[in-house]
C-alpha cells in the first residue's frame, strides 16, 4: 500500500482543542508532509505523529518544530501507534501488519507480534493497557480473493501471544482503546445497526453496551485520563468506513451521557484526523489533524 502523501493544494494542520468544545488552537502548519494520529507525549511538551513511514515529534513551544524520531528495525509506519504507559516507549503498527514497541526518543524496536498469530491475522494496533501488559489491537485476515474480511477486536499480551478476542461480527469493529481504569475496551462497531457506532465492552468479553445511537459514522473513542471528557471522530451518514479526504466532526462528550456529545471543530480530513489517543498528560486538551485543501 503507498504511503499516503497531500494532494496539490492540500497543507497539514496540527490543532488542540480543550474538553467543553473550546476554541481550538491551531499548533503547526506544513504543505511538506502529510502527518496523522497525533500522540501527546507524558511530558506534556510535544506530539508524536507518524508521516511519510516515519516517526515524527512535533513540540508545542511558540516555535514549533518538527524532528524526526530515528526508529531503526521496524518497516514504514503506519498511524496506529500508541504510548506506552511508561513514558519512555511506544507500540507501533507498521506496514507489514505486525506490532513493534521501540524507544519514544528513538533507537531499535522490537518485534513483538513473533509468534505466529491465529490464522495470519493482520494487527492494527489502538489501546495499551493501563499497565501495559496487555495490547488492543483490530484483527483483520486476507481472503482468498484479495480483500479483507471486517476487522473484530483482540487483545494479546504485551510481550506477544495469548491472543483473545472480543468481537466476531456482524460488520466491522475497529478503533478499540483500554479506559482509564483498564475496566472497559472502548471501540468504534457495527454490530447494531449496521453502520459505525460507539460502544464499549469488558476486557473479558462480557458486558457489550451500545453509547452512540445516531446516524453519523461514529469512530475512534478516546477517553481523557482522567476519565471525565471523551473524543471521538463522527463520518457524516452513510459513510463507509474510515476514508480520507472527507468533511468530518471532532466530538467531545461526558462519558456518563455520550447523547450530549458537543462539535469542538468541522475538519476537512477523516482517516489520519484523530485514529489514536490524542489527549495532554493533565486532560486540558487533545490533539487532531486536519487536511484542508484550495477548495475544501
Amino acid at each position: 500500500m503507498p504511503l499516503r502523501k497531500l494532494l496539490p493544494g492540500q497543507t497539514c494542520q496540527v490543532w488542540t482543542v480543550g474538553p467543553g468544545c473550546t476554541e481550538p488552537f491551531k499548533r503547526f502548519e506544513t504543505s511538506r508532509i502529510l502527518l496523522e494520529s497525533p500522540n501527546w507525549l507524558s511530558s506534556g511538551d510535544a506530539l508524536v505523529l507518524n508521516g511519510e513511514g516515519r516517526l515524527w515529534r512535533l513540540s508545542l513551544t511558540e516555535a514549533a518544530q518538527l524532528d524526526e524520531i530515528a526508529v531503526t528495525g521496524v518497516p514504514d509506519l503506519n498511524n496506529d501507534h500508541v504510548l506506552d504507559p511508561d513514558g519512555e516507549h511506544i507500540w507501533l503498527s507498521a506496514y507489514d501488519r505486525q506490532l513493534y514497541r521501540a524507544p519514544v526518543r528513538g533507537g531499535a524496536a522490537e518485534l513483538i507480534t513473533r509468534d505466529p498469530s491465529p490464522d495470519g491475522i493482520l494487527h492494527f494496533l489502538h489501546g495499551v493497557h493501563p499497565r501495559g501488559d496487555r495490547l488492543a489491537f483490530t484483527g483483520l485476515r486476507e481472503t482468498p480473493e484479495g480483500g479483507r474480511t471486517p476487522g473484530d477486536v483482540y487483545t494479546m499480551s504485551a510481550k506477544g501471544g495469548d491472543y483473545r478476542r472480543l468481537t466476531s461480527g456482524p460488520g466491522a469493529s475497529d478503533g478499540c482503546e483500554y479506559s482509564p481504569d483498564g475496566e472497559w475496551i472502548y471501540f468504534n462497531t457495527e454490530l447494531f445497526d449496521g453502520h459505525a457506532q460507539i460502544a464499549r465492552i469488558r476486557p473479558d468479553g462480557s458486558g457489550l453496551e451500545q453509547l452512540t445511537f445516531d446516524d453519523r459514522g461514529n469512530w475512534f473513542p478516546h477517553l481523557s485520563p482522567d476519565g471525565r471528557w471523551a473524543a471521538y471522530l463522527a463520518f457524516p451518514p452513510g459513510t463507509p468506513g474510515h476514508p480520507s479526504n472527507v468533511w468530518v466532526e471532532v466530538k467531545i462528550v461526558t462519558p456518563d451521557d455520550w447523547t450530549s456529545a458537543c462539535t469542538a471543530a468541522r475538519v476537512f480530513g477523516g482517516q489520519g484526523t484523530l485514529n489514536t489517543a490524542g489527549w495532554a498528560p493533565d486532560s486540558s486538551a487533545f490533539a487532531y489533524v486536519a487536511y484542508p485543501t484550495d477548495s475544501a
